[in-house]
């Protein structure tokens, strides 16, 4: 049986409170938003298409992320953490957050037990921010 992707939470809030609502959730498990990709503005603007309102952030817990590099280097090709915020209508957004687990079993680094338990916390932080989001 292969891993999800990703946590995904459904909210029944605007886009614009779920990004502050998921911002608020990964900075009590220790993580910033580093980056903030507008999908919908940067379409618009570079190509002229139209699309609904979508966020591309770049999480970081910058011990986890310090103790990741410092193990190996080749880990930063999985950082930041990205998370995704999309409106799917007038007061509903879904919120996706990547699993490092399953980033670190893609990248080839399964049999770094350091690597492995860092993104085992960086996971169980994950999570508990996407449980929060839920309730």
């Amino acid at each position: 049986m292969t891993k999800e992707l990703a946590f995904e939470i459904q909210l029944s809030v605007p886009y614009d409170q779920a990004l502050e609502k998921v911002a608020a959730a990964l900075k009590t498990e220790g993580f910033g938003i580093l980056t903030r990709i507008d999908a919908q503005a940067t379409f618009k603007e570079k190509i002229g298409a139209e699309f609904r309102p979508y966020a591309i952030l770049g999480a970081c817990n910058p011990t986890l992320a310090h103790r990741a590099l410092s193990r190996d280097a080749r880990a930063g090709l999985m950082l930041p953490c990205t998370v995704t915020v999309e409106s799917t209508g007038d007061t509903s957004s879904v919120v996706r957050i990547a699993d490092p687990d399953v980033f670190l079993r893609v990248g080839g680094f399964e049999t770094d037990e350091a690597l492995m338990g860092i993104a085992e916390e960086a996971r169980a932080r994950l999570l508990r921010a996407a449980t929060a989001l839920g309730v």
